[in-house]
């Protein structure tokens, strides 16, 4: 049965954003174990020949993946699909550990990052509909930027996190006060306050420096062009089209509600994890998420992430996007393919040459790996860990879906890769 859905055009007092993360401290070594439930797709073959053996049920990558939950390093969900049909689908932990509500293969997780794939596609529909240019300044369709912003920066500039904003945080700065907001207005009033206060670090095309901020703006922008809330517009010309009924831009109340929608678990300094929804007053206390930061206080989703979604939506996303259903070819082409060289956010020391060079495409972020293409975006946040990547050229989908923080699933995306291109 599908979730009920947010609507800020329809909702009286508009409360829609990013919010939800809260915390319950657990005593040191008292985390509850892990619980873990299966499902394998029948419809996939075993007799195909295509199916490596370590990406099947019992192989060596459903191994691993239980190894680290049966350890409490990793909850959340695994889906890898095969022409959009599911070869190995598993799920760990707890959704919600105070109702004992466990992870299910179709759990419905906050995406952080991952979902700007949505707001780059929602950017690329309106440029094929003739209602944007990717060479037009921003400010030919929203006013209140600054006059340094409004002159300078295009449509392509956001897109490819070359407009020159920066991020209210960076690993390793100080982070500033973060609001509780408690309505989608209040938060994108202040969304609004603090771009107004900053200065472009550099002149808008001059080099790349990755931008929630510019993403959120772009969800300002689709609102504006289309004249739906940017959650509306998505979710009626995305996730629809795409079949991906469970998937939107909740709000914080509906998160605390609904058991089918993941709790976020942060870890702390005394070794615990805390519901980041159920205690706005705590933080993460990983610098890449943003030391101190709960994506929770937000009301709900924008531009910039947070936008929900479960593993099998993820995959019917990517099998919608391939098979022509959210745009014609030509603009799935420039959606995919890559734009801007510049160094990913981690470089690999490890001298291996099956990495290539990644490429900033509108949206997601276009890779090889094992001269493989790859269009991928993962997400991090408190108690937020996703990562979504589509294999272009090999009909291979692989989703992990983590309501612990970053760091767990970074091995596991690595044996994805090595597994599927056959490194």
């Amino acid at each position: 049965m599908a979730l009920s859905h947010p609507s800020p055009d329809h909702d009286p007092s508009r409360r829609s954003a990013l919010g939800f993360l809260g915390a319950v401290p657990l005593a040191a070594g008292g985390l509850l174990a892990a619980r873990g439930t299966a499902e394998a797709n029948a419809d996939v073959s075993s007799g195909s020949g295509r199916i490596p053996k370590d990406l099947r049920p019992g192989g060596s990558f459903d191994r691993y993946v239980k190894e680290l939950a049966d350890k409490d390093e990793f909850s959340g969900t695994v889906v890898i699909a095969y022409r959009g049909r599911h070869v190995l689908a598993r799920a760990y932990g707890w959704a919600d550990k105070e109702s004992k509500v466990p992870n299910k293969i179709d759990t419905v997780y906050a995406l952080a990052s991952t979902s700007k794939s949505f707001t780059g596609l929602a950017v690329v529909q309106l440029v094929q509909q003739g209602k944007l240019k990717f060479y037009d300044l921003v400010s030919k369709y929203l006013d209140g930027l600054p006059t340094g912003m409004a002159e300078r920066i295009t449509v392509h500039h956001l897109l490819t996190h070359t407009s020159g904003l920066g991020d209210a945080r960076r690993p390793g700065e100080k982070p500033p006060p973060e609001k509780i907001h408690n309505s989608y207005e209040e938060q994108m009033a202040d969304f609004w306050a603090n771009l107004k206060t900053f200065e472009l670090e550099f002149a808008p095309g001059a080099k790349k420096a990755y931008s929630s901020m510019g993403y959120t703006l772009l969800g300002e922008l689709v609102a504006k062009v289309s004249g739906k809330s940017f959650q509306d517009y998505v979710r009626q010309n995305i996730f629809l089209p795409a079949g991906m009924e469970d998937s939107a831009y909740y709000n914080r109340r509906q998160w605390l509600a609904d058991e089918r929608i993941a709790h976020p678990y942060m870890y702390q300094k005394d070794g615990t994890r805390v519901d980041a929804v159920r205690n706005l007053d705590k933080g993460s206390v990983y610098g890449d998420a943003g030391q101190g930061s709960n994506s929770a206080r937000g009301w709900m989703g924008t531009g910039g992430g947070n936008g929900f979604s479960s593993a099998p939506d993820l995959v019917r996303f990517a099998v919608a996007l391939q098979g022509g259903k959210l745009t014609a070819r030509p603009y799935t082409e420039l959606y995919v393919n890559g734009k801007i060289s510049a160094k990913p956010l981690r470089e690999d020391t490890s001298g291996s040459s099956l990495r290539g060079e990644t490429f900033q495409a509108y949206g997601p972020v276009a890779a090889t790996y094992n001269n493989q293409r790859i269009i991928t975006h993962g997400g991090g946040a408190g108690g937020i860990s996703t990562s979504w990547s589509v294999y272009l050229d090999m009909d291979w989908t692989a989703v992990i879906l983590s309501n612990y923080d970053l760091q767990s699933i970074e091995p596991i995306i690595a044996l994805e890769r090595r597994l599927i291109t056959g490194a």
